[in-house]
């Protein structure tokens, strides 16, 4: 292990890890050395580059916290977050697609009846949401848990605003696998780009912003957890969502209402949406 130079480094490198016991992190470590080297080898970084990447990482290291992960931003930017999406969720024909889970989930979210609103007092235009969750035999999956999650009007996500939680909710379908809820209109909005993902992406020229969207968690037993969002028509990003996360069958539309007796027999008094949406989830392997 003497005398290496840029030819013998690799090899010497990766025979260091071969002895490693464990298939799985010998397979990764590997893997990782090979390209990592053949990327220095592509790029030829000068001395004050390779230092500008470390110092770049550790400042996304760094600006993380509970409520702010520059990491996972970092993975959805490069679009990596989707390409282990879309290569863990190989999905049956017929389920619904799954997106990314993005950076604003909170473990702590409120479990709600159904009907409730998951934004009281909130400002905005009221938003019906409705569907089911059945599974890609048509069968409705009662009880099925379903989580919303969704920015404010302004495009801003409660643990941004550092205020109580809100905008977000845990429900459970009823014994037909139906689901509904209240809220408010989300907006596009740009992901947290003041710290150095978003110097990255003002230095690749590109914008900060992911189309309007609702969220959506959906569990139930003997299933496959769906993690996906809802895109709203004709959003001006729905082309270059900064996180790479569009699908076309995940795009759809609100119905514009009047006000009077809403679907859940409740009156309103002012112009509302309705968003409805009928998920379908793959039954896990028999193993």
């Amino acid at each position: 292990m003497r005398d290496l130079d840029e030819q013998s480094i690799t090899n010497e490198v990766l025979g260091a890890v071969s002895r490693t016991a464990d298939p799985r992190v010998q397979q990764v470590s590997k893997a990782l050395i090979r390209y990592l080297h053949a990327f220095i080898r592509e790029v030829e970084p000068t001395q004050a580059e390779w230092e500008f990447g470390i110092d770049f990482l550790t400042r996304v290291g760094q600006m993380c916290s509970d409520v702010r992960q520059e990491f996972i931003l970092l993975s959805d930017t490069l679009g990596v977050s989707m390409l282990v999406d879309a290569i863990n969720h190989r999905k049956p024909e017929g389920a619904t697609e799954t997106t990314v889970f993005g950076p604003f989930f909170v473990e702590n979210r409120p479990a709600l009846p159904l009907g409730a609103n998951m934004a009281p007092g909130a400002p905005g235009t009221p938003l019906f949401v409705s569907g089911s969750v059945r599974d890609v035999k048509g069968m409705p999956i009662a009880g099925a848990t379903i989580d919303a999650w969704h920015s404010d009007e302004e495009g801003f996500y409660d643990v941004q605003r550092g205020e109580e939680l809100q905008m977000r909710g845990r429900f459970q379908a009823d014994d037909d696998g139906r689901f509904w809820f209240w809220s408010v209109r989300p907006k596009y909005y740009p992901i947290p780009h003041d710290g150095p993902v978003g110097q990255m992406l003002q230095a690749q020229g590109r914008h900060p912003f992911r189309p309007e969207h609702v969220h959506f968690m959906i569990a139930a037993e003997g299933c496959e957890t769906l993690v996906t969002h809802l895109f709203i028509d004709k959003d001006p990003y729905l082309d270059s969502d900064v996180v790479f996360g569009v699908k076309n069958s995940l795009v759809t539309d609100y119905a514009e209402r009047s006000p009077g007796v809403a679907p859940d027999g409740s009156q309103i008094e002012v112009p509302y949406l309705v968003l409805d949406y009928d998920f379908v989830l793959s039954r896990k392997a028999k193993r």
